[in-house]
């Protein structure tokens, strides 16, 4: 599976933002999508996952109620939009299909990644 993640942007504090990730090649239904992020200088962190066949959803506690993941099987694409953006949400956002499922806290396959950037 290949995976090309677009969407992000340069946006102000308390914006919106709506990354995309486009999958060339099967995503079994037990595995999941993924989206993951790195600031500069840190670890790359876990932000959200979704079981592709029933579009079960998990969220890590800084994503919650501010994030939301998606997907649309009928064209192979994943979705994470963002909404209420704090500075500290800066960063290389990836997304990445999860053999393991939805916690399994790693993908086994990673698109290049899309820069977010959030000014105060």
């Amino acid at each position: 599976v290949q995976l090309q993640a677009s969407g992000g942007g340069l946006v102000q504090a308390g914006g919106s933002l709506r990354l995309s990730c486009t999958a060339s090649g099967e995503i079994w239904d037990n595995h999941a999508m993924g989206w993951f992020r790195q600031a500069p200088g840190k670890d790359r962190q876990f932000v959200a996952s979704l079981l592709w066949y029933t579009g079960w959803t998990y969220y890590s506690d800084f994503a919650e109620g501010r994030f939301t993941i998606s997907r649309d099987k009928s064209k192979n694409t994943g979705s994470l939009q963002m909404n209420n953006l704090k500075p500290e949400d800066t960063g290389i956002y990836y997304c990445a299909v999860m053999k393991g499922g939805t916690r399994s806290g790693h993908g086994d396959y990673w698109g290049q990644g899309t820069q977010v950037t959030v000014s105060s």
